[in-house]
């Protein structure tokens, strides 16, 4: 008994442990979106690769995406190949978290010349090469360098022959490199802290505390959805995809304590850069099913186990290589909408209605007229999310990806660019008895002297979010110009000198009938400015 109590209190000190790791990235970051949004992962591994515990700060699709690459570094580097000082990266697709702008840094811990398990952390870099972050890519080798599985430090040492050649193939190879070190100077920083833990309760190896929690998890995890009733549900969805739309199907099973969720009659991959590995369609899956039938139960091994997610190889979301993928997100973040669908049938008036999901991630690349001057500069902006069987959506707020809105300040910091409008998208929100989060619209413009190109990656522009029993969709996105001009939701385009990009960002579904909505809430809504 006294070692489970000494165990579950070390279980509460290595959330303190991890949530330092991430705030050490935050702090040291060179990228806005780490710095700003909390593009980020963290989290503490066993020796045997298996995740203990992960920063509350960070994404969904990072962490659980992480929870899986971590096994494929120590097979790896075997036990010969493990040694003190090493630091390892990779940003494989297939390997990592689903597209090459993601990097994922692995230190191996160890105590008293014993290695006992892995930090590790996930960023997402402005650049890596190629045809910069958009969709645009044919394969993969067009979409930039790919790093596999290598020590970035050994024994101490930093492999010169590396960076160079990560400098050599990127437009920023000063953020990028500096975000490699943030990197592993995060997981440095969650093993001091780990080591004093340790040596506070007198242990030299962690191998007992993690059975101990992934264990726990794992039963708690199975005793939740033992309450799901058991049966068959199915739920499927459209979405613009990029040259033609996607489907999405999912067929949940509920057998006990055991759920699986398959994608199978889902779309073939795409020719462009939406395709998504599956690594990180098991993420999201996975998430969106916790989320719903077991939201109190620490996210780790034990917790993700019980969910078997799978889709057929050679979807679109399980795609092959060397298939294009730099916007997985894309299709990724609207695999929950997806899913909770399927789950709404055996848990009615828990989920909620669909939301904007997508994130409308921009970059702008902004060139000096006739110069040599260039800069990269990376949005993160949500639209709305559905609203709740007992409340209204959240507007402009990022679900499922949990990321931080970028402040205008910050991102007209890093380039020549001027944000002359950002505001909530009034009447975006579908009507229900419960309303959807409204959308937002934002204006940007290059600054004089300099022109403007841009990677779009947008949906929900032709295919909006659903609303839920009863309630209406919420309004779908519109990429153009200030004067209306209509550009494309995905792909690279230029903007012309002196004009602004207007992005009218969807907003989420209602949910119930809108005839129930109460007359105060909806006289607010007006006064408010949330309905037309």
């Amino acid at each position: 008994m006294t070692r489970g109590i000494d165990y579950q209190i070390m279980w509460n000190r290595l959330i303190a442990v991890v949530e330092e790791q991430a705030t050490t990235l935050i702090r040291t970051a060179f990228s806005t979106s780490v710095r700003e949004a909390g593009d980020l992962s963290a989290g503490l591994f066993d020796r045997r690769g298996r995740m203990m515990a992960q920063a509350v700060t960070g994404t969904p699709g990072h962490v659980n995406a992480m929870a899986e690459s971590v096994g494929h570094f120590a097979a790896r580097f075997g036990p010969q190949e493990t040694l003190e000082g090493d630091v390892y990266l990779t940003n494989d697709p297939w390997m990592g978290t689903g597209h090459l702008h993601d990097i994922t840094v692995v230190t191996p811990v160890f105590r008293k010349s014993r290695h006992i398990g892995y930090f590790a952390a996930t960023a997402h870099v402005v650049d890596i090469g190629g045809r910069g972050f958009g969709p645009d890519g044919r394969e993969v080798y067009e979409e930039g360098l790919l790093l596999p599985i290598s020590k970035f430090i050994e024994r101490g040492e930093v492999n010169g022959l590396m960076v160079e050649m990560i400098r050599a193939n990127v437009r920023t190879p000063d953020q990028t490199v500096g975000d490699i070190h943030s990197l592993a100077a995060c997981n440095a920083a969650g093993d001091r802290r780990l080591q004093a833990m340790l040596d506070e309760f007198g242990l030299d190896e962690i191998e007992g505390l993690s059975d101990y929690i992934i264990d726990a998890s794992r039963a708690a995890t199975r005793s939740a959805i033992a309450g799901v009733p058991d049966g068959t549900y199915r739920n499927g969805m459209r979405v613009d995809g990029f040259e033609a739309p996607v489907d999405m199907a999912v067929t949940l099973e509920v057998a006990g304590d055991r759920m699986t969720c398959d994608f199978a009659g889902t779309s073939g991959m795409s020719g462009y850069g939406v395709n998504c590995p599956e690594v990180y369609t098991r993420a999201y899956a996975c998430f969106a099913l916790k989320c719903a039938i077991a939201p109190e139960v620490p996210n780790n091994h034990g917790s993700l186990e019980p969910f078997e997610i799978t889709a057929p190889e050679g979807s679109i979301l399980a795609a092959r290589r060397p298939a294009p993928v730099s916007v997985r997100h894309v299709m990724g973040h609207l695999v929950p909408d997806a899913v909770l669908g399927a789950l709404h049938h055996a848990l009615p008036g828990v989920v909620p209605a669909e939301g904007a999901s997508a994130l409308w991630n921009i970059q702008l690349s902004v060139r000096e007229t006739g110069g040599e001057g260039r800069a990269e500069v990376l949005m993160f902006n949500s639209g709305g999310t559905g609203a709740r069987p007992g409340s209204d959506g959240l507007s402009a707020t990022a679900f499922p990806s949990g990321v931080s809105t970028m402040s205008v300040e910050a991102t007209e910091h890093v380039g020549p660019i001027t944000v002359w409008r950002k505001e909530l998208r009034s009447g975006s929100g579908g009507a229900g008895r419960h309303r959807g989060g409204l959308g937002q619209v934002i204006e940007i413009e290059a600054r004089e002297g300099h022109e403007m190109s841009i990677n779009a990656m947008f949906d929900r522009v032709k295919h909006a979010a659903r609303g839920r029993e009863g309630g209406a969709d919420g309004a779908a996105g519109r990429v153009e110009l200030a004067d209306g001009t209509p550009l494309a939701p995905k792909g690279r385009q230029s903007v012309p000198p002196g004009a602004r990009l207007r992005l009218s960002l969807p907003g989420g579904g209602g949910y119930g009938p809108p005839d129930e909505r109460d007359p105060e809430a909806a006289e607010a809504d007006r006064r408010g400015g949330y309905t037309d």
